[in-house]
């Protein structure tokens, strides 16, 4: 069991790391410094998305910003038991993403955006669901 906790530590941490460069790091957010940029209306970046929309890619900022937070969801109720309920996985995933908004625009590597912070907080709530999913689906097949 010992081995298991610790894979899955190194794998959180794998996972943090790599969050972190990606969002305060990368060679993207170097060419953003310097840059006060903050959208404060809910469903803008959304909407310029959808209007300008040719495809989905991994590298599209709104499937980007929903991938980037998913494992944060996953991981969370493995580390903190109190966290029971998709409300509370929502709760702890707004505040880790209101932090690295709020971040982002003080260090200005990155806009403030209101719907990064949405985004991010359905990507930990989907986490949190395949979770739940594969506990199920895992508890089931075991039986």
């Amino acid at each position: 069991m010992k081995i298991k906790t610790l894979l899955l530590y190194i794998c959180f941490l794998s996972y943090f790391s790599l969050l972190v460069y990606l969002l305060f790091f990368s060679a993207y957010r170097q060419s953003v410094e310097g840059e006060i940029a903050y959208n404060l209306v809910p469903f803008r970046t959304i909407g310029a998305y959808f209007r300008s929309f040719d495809g989905f890619s991994l590298t599209d900022p709104f499937i980007g910003n929903i991938l980037a937070f998913l494992p944060f969801g996953f991981f969370l109720p493995t580390f903190r038991k109190m966290v029971d309920s998709i409300y509370k996985a929502v709760l702890w995933t707004f505040v880790l993403s209101l932090s690295v908004e709020g971040s982002q625009f003080l260090f200005r590597v990155g806009a403030f955006d209101v719907d990064d912070l949405l985004l991010n907080t359905c990507g930990g709530g989907l986490g949190f669901g395949l979770f739940w999913f594969v506990r199920k689906t895992w508890l089931t097949v075991k039986s």
